[in-house]
């Protein structure tokens, strides 16, 4: 039997089902790192107004589906002017971060999305998205 490995926030959600862990669970916590690259935020931050609790991956969701990916960028210039490729890698971070692991491309697969080898579309709506704004 396997225990569970890792730090919170960056766990898959199958470490705490039961069924089989698979070499997904590193492709997950792989998405979770890809949105903190690309938003300069950590996966889990608490609010200092009302101390409540942001994660990244709900917040980044919710913008992505808005059309507001902006919102998360603190007035970074650069990022802003290539919008089409920030879409792009948050789209690969989503895929990664599905809660079905049979959903979630393999690494070589997420490693052709990132170079441009292959096209990314849209990701599924998953319920580890779900978000109360």
């Amino acid at each position: 039997m396997t225990g569970i490995r890792g730090t919170k926030g960056y766990v898959a959600p199958e470490w705490f089902k039961t069924v089989l862990i698979t070499v997904k669970v590193d492709v997950y916590s792989f998405g979770i790192v890809l949105l903190e690259l690309i938003f300069c935020r950590k996966n889990f931050e608490v609010e200092a107004e009302d101390k409540t609790p942001v994660v990244l991956a709900e917040l980044a969701y919710y913008c992505y589906k808005e059309g507001k990916l902006d919102m998360l960028l603190h007035n970074d210039e650069e990022t802003l002017e290539d919008m089409e490729r920030l879409e792009k890698f948050v789209m690969i971070a989503f895929w990664c971060i599905q809660e079905d692991p049979y959903l979630r491309p393999g690494m070589k697969k997420v490693t052709q999305m990132l170079e441009g080898a292959i096209e990314v579309s849209s990701p599924p709506y998953s319920s580890s998205f779900t978000i109360s704004v």
